[in-house]
């Protein structure tokens, strides 16, 4: 997978940072585990027994572990962002310089406005995904699974709620993704397009204003933009519903615990420490499968952008740099043309056939013609902008 090489092949000079944040997120997920479990005992062995010493013991131990909880995961971010932004950072410079390295006819392959997107935002979302990537990676699994083990510890009773819950989540979330993939893709090519619609408008201002085209180019532009417009409204649609659809979830799942557990706490099969302990994993187990979807949501829209990252990097430029090199003071100054002919890629017929002549240096050559004689073609060849 392309993302996933682009990732692995430039994270190298930042090894000793991931290595941190691997460190620091399982350190701030334990801590996070634990905590529900000193809960627990403080209400089933200080609370319920008067114990005040023992609550005092405890919650001095739970604000430790809190407060360690706090630091690593600050560390485990800050890590991660260092990380991504210099990814990001890297990939967007070899972009950049790889895409210098093109002449003419390779940068009209692609297009100027889809050259720019890649460079910019193709990178970011290819950044963004990393840092989410660094930020979940480590927390959701531990979390999920460290829950689930902790959760049936407490009350293996009410364990079917937990698969009931995790199920219900995965399934609702999955239907909103398999919606939001087509959008993703779309998304990339709209940007293209808005963006070579205001790069032509942009540059050829002149010519715009010259044939008095301000009308007809802004209606361009209005419809370009109601284009991403509508889609990105389309996108924030499913959003906007999938997030009351998980709270409702929550709540519900929070409902349960609280019904069924009550009747197993009356029934002395377990107790109130416990039951709270069971609730606070549960909704941290959901949370981890939340925080998975998320990445999981902006991973088709990064596969996308890499794919179309590596097709830039992958792509050799059709006109190399000479192996030696001349000195400026070493050049005659003399181009010399002979039975020179060109054809652009695709062309049914040749623009230039059949061209010769010598420009002398401190002399004035002229190249006079008709309106697409391919004056400027020839103009192009003499820096090897096109080959």
């Amino acid at each position: 997978m392309d993302l996933v090489r682009i990732l692995i092949t430039r994270s190298a000079p930042y090894t000793p940072y991931f290595i941190a944040v691997l460190v620091l997120q399982a350190l701030s997920t334990a801590a996070t585990l634990y905590l529900p479990s000193l809960n627990a005992k403080i209400i089933d062995e200080g609370v319920s027994q008067g114990d005040v010493d023992f609550i005092w013991r405890t919650g001095g131990i739970m604000l430790a572990v809190a407060f360690a909880q706090v630091i690593t995961a600050i560390g485990a971010v800050w890590c991660g962002s260092r990380t991504a932004m210099g990814v990001g950072r890297d990939l967007r410079g070899e972009v950049f310089r790889h895409v210098n390295s093109l002449s003419t006819e390779d940068m009209s392959r692609f297009g100027t406005p889809t050259l720019i997107t890649r460079g910019t935002n193709d990178v970011q979302q290819v950044q963004m995904v990393y840092m989410m990537m660094l930020n979940f990676m480590v927390t959701a699994p531990i979390m999920s699974i460290g829950g689930i083990i902790m959760a049936v510890r407490e009350d293996a009773g009410l364990s079917w709620l937990v698969w009931v819950s995790v199920a219900v989540l995965l399934g609702t979330i999955s239907v909103i993704i398999s919606r939001l993939m087509p959008l993703f893709r779309s998304m990339q090519d709209k940007l293209d397009s808005i963006n070579g619609t205001l790069r032509e408008q942009i540059t050829g201002i002149r010519v715009v204003r010259a044939f008095v085209r301000e009308a007809y180019e802004s209606e361009r532009f209005t419809e370009e933009n109601k284009n991403i417009t509508r889609l990105s409204l389309n996108i924030g649609r499913l959003f906007v519903v999938m997030f009351p659809l998980i709270t409702v979830i929550l709540n519900v799942a929070t409902g349960a615990v609280l019904w069924f557990g009550g009747h197993r706490v009356d029934e002395g099969l377990v107790n109130v420490g416990s039951l709270t302990a069971f609730l606070q994993y549960l909704l941290q187990i959901l949370a981890a499968v939340m925080m998975g979807t998320f990445m999981a949501m902006m991973l088709p829209r990064a596969i996308i952008c890499a794919r179309r990252i590596t097709e830039v990097l992958k792509h050799e430029p059709s006109i190399t740099p000479p192996s030696s090199t001349t000195s400026p003071e070493a050049c005659v100054g003399t181009v010399e043309f002979r039975n020179v002919g060109f054809s652009y890629a695709g062309a049914d017929a040749p623009v230039l056939e059949d061209i010769s002549f010598t420009a002398q240096p401190g002399t004035t050559t002229a190249i006079i013609g008709s309106t697409g004689s391919g004056k400027t073609t020839l103009v192009s060849l003499i820096p090897r902008l096109y080959v």
